[in-house]
Formats: C-alpha cells, structure tokens, sequence
C-alpha cells in the first residue's frame, strides 16, 4: 500500500509552513490566491487525500464480510449464536454491506481447513461467532489474508480484536441481587475454563461472595459441559445433595433451564425452595415452565459494534485492534425468591 501524503510533505515542496497548506486547501483566508492554486495544484499531484474525503469514502463503501460459526453452536434449539448472526446481518445491512455466512465443520476445524469464503477471496473481512480451537483461530488470522474480529469471546493468549459482553460484572450483579434477597448459601453452575465467558462470570460470582466474606464451597461449583463446551450436561448427584445452596447462579439460561428440571423432577420448588439466575435473557420457548431471571446480553449494540470496528478495520490502515465490553442488564422474572435470616 502506497504512504499517504501528508501536509508537511506538501509544505516542505513548497518551502511554506503546514498551516498555510491546512488553510489554502480548506479554503480559509491568510493565503494568496497564487499560492493557493500552486498547493491545491501539487497537491493534486502528489496524491494527497483530506481525512474527512477518506473518512466519507469507507463510510460509503460497500464490503462483503464473512461470518464463521462453528457447527457445534447451531443445533436443533434455535440458538442463541443464530440470534447474534441475524444482529448482525441486520446492522452490516443498514451500513450498506452484504454478509456470507459460512458454518464450519468439527472435522474441517481439527484440520485447519479455512472457510471456502475465504479461500476463495469472497470476503473483505471475517467475523468469528462463538469461540473455535485456539490453532483454528491462529492459523484462519495468519492465513486469511483479511481482517478478522471475535464475537463473544476473546483470545487471552495475544492482541485481539473482539467484541463481548460484559460477562463478569453481569454475574457480579446477578450474585449480588441474590444477596439482596437474603441468600448466603449460592452456588455456580458452568465448567470453569471450557470458555471465557464462563470463567468471567465464574469470578464475577466469586467477587460477589468474597465481598460479602462468604466461603466459596467447592462442591458448590458445579461442572456443565463434561464433553464439548456447545453440549450442556449436568449431573443431578451434583445438584442434588444433602447440603444444598438455596440459590445457584448459572453460566447461561440454557443451563438455568436444565437446573430446574432437575430439581423438580426430585419435589423442589423454584423459586419456593431453590432461587435460580441465568445469563443472555434468552431461551429457546418451552425448554423452562418459568421465566428465568437473567443478565440481558445486547445483541444490537454488540451487532453495531462489531460492523462498525470490521468496516474501519477494512479501511483504515492504522486500525488499532481492541476488545470492547458492551454492557447489559438485569431482568427479573420468575425464578429468585426472597428469604429470610
């Protein structure tokens, strides 16, 4: 890519200073007509480009962006990934792009087998849904050829660009509330490590208790997914048990919905004797008999977040990556009850 020219570039061809080159090319008076003309005129030359044109220009252009999901975060439940996707389809269209969506395979992972979309140049830039194997992710930013950002998770291990939710404090509020609501005795259902956003709000509960001086128990921290980080598995011995919590906090409400079968599938109550908290505000319709009180997850900023940084990422050369945390909200529904002392 040619360097762009600049105005000291301009001014020191023509012996003057910057500000006199700033204001003949924005037409500001303080220059004569002739000197005016002589750096519009070499200017012209030399290539050079006012910010604000460029900026127009990438805001007005139109990009193919690519959008990877991995098979196991589509099953047969409407899923929560599909929603995001449809968040952010919606968003590139408003901003004039077009999306691709490309589901990649187990096999085609283990194998290192970059999207078709990809290998085939039909994209400017790839979006990644959902986290994938971590020598998948380095070998689709080292062999793409184009601009990559994560959503809804990030990549600890080197300078990333993602967009998330705020998994940490969205559990650290939730554990708090039921604090408010008299309870001491709160475990946490979600394999800790099998994703970041599990391990955030794993320690956003964490720093909940800790401020309250209460002792993390840890057969109260309750594994989910034994498998496959897509597949929820939870054991009822581990919920179930004679020293019981009187709230847990859940990774996700997928996981929440699992939790509550089980527990009146053996003659608890919830919220009656068990209070229960999730994580998204979404559930696919009829897998829960009551609403689940949750951490919303906002899909149209983190949509418009994401569209946003891949489109400058595209256009701008000194594009600076980062990992942007898009706050959320409680919602209280059915499933947490106030006790006493």
């Amino acid at each position: 890519m040619a360097k762009s020219v600049k105005l000291a570039d301009i001014a020191v061809k023509l012996n003057v200073s910057t500000v006199t080159v700033s204001k003949a090319l924005s037409d500001q008076k303080g220059v004569s007509e002739e000197l005016r003309e002589k750096i519009k005129k070499l200017a012209d030359e030399m290539g050079y480009r006012q910010p604000s044109a460029i900026k127009r220009e990438a805001e007005n252009t139109s990009y193919n962006i690519g959008v990877i999901i991995s098979e196991m975060f589509l099953d047969k439940y409407d899923s929560f990934y599909w929603q995001m996707y449809q968040a952010v389809t919606q968003r590139a269209v408003a901003k004039g792009c077009f999306t691709l969506l490309e589901v990649v395979s187990k096999d085609d992972e283990i194998k290192l087998q970059l999207p078709k979309l990809v290998q085939e140049q039909k994209v400017d830039g790839v979006i990644v849904i959902g986290r994938l194997q971590d020598a998948y992710l380095q070998c689709l930013n080292t062999r793409a050829g184009v601009p990559v950002i994560y959503l809804d998770f990030y990549d600890e291990k080197e300078s990333c660009d993602a967009v998330i939710s705020n998994s940490y404090f969205g559990s650290y509020m939730l554990t708090n509330y039921l604090f408010e609501m008299g309870h001491t005795k709160i475990g946490y259902v979600g394999t800790i490590l099998a994703t970041d956003s599990i391990t955030d709000r794993y320690f956003g509960y964490a720093k909940a208790l800790m401020e309250h001086k209460v002792t993390i128990k840890k057969e109260w921290i309750i594994e989910d997914r034994i498998s496959d980080i897509a597949t929820i598995e939870v054991s009822p011995e581990d919920i179930i048990r004679k020293d019981m919590p009187t709230a847990f906090v859940c990774n996700c409400d997928l996981t929440a919905s699992y939790v509550i079968k089980i527990l009146q599938d053996k003659g608890y109550r919830v919220p009656e004797d068990v209070s229960i908290v999730g994580f998204d505000n979404y559930l696919y319709p009829g897998m829960s008999n009551i609403g689940i009180t949750s951490y919303e997850v906002d899909f149209k900023e983190m949509a418009r977040r994401i569209i946003h940084n891949i489109i400058k990422k595209i256009a701008t050369p000194n594009y600076k990556p980062s990992v942007v945390i898009v706050q959320g909200r409680v919602v209280h529904k059915d499933s947490v009850a106030k006790i006493s002392e």
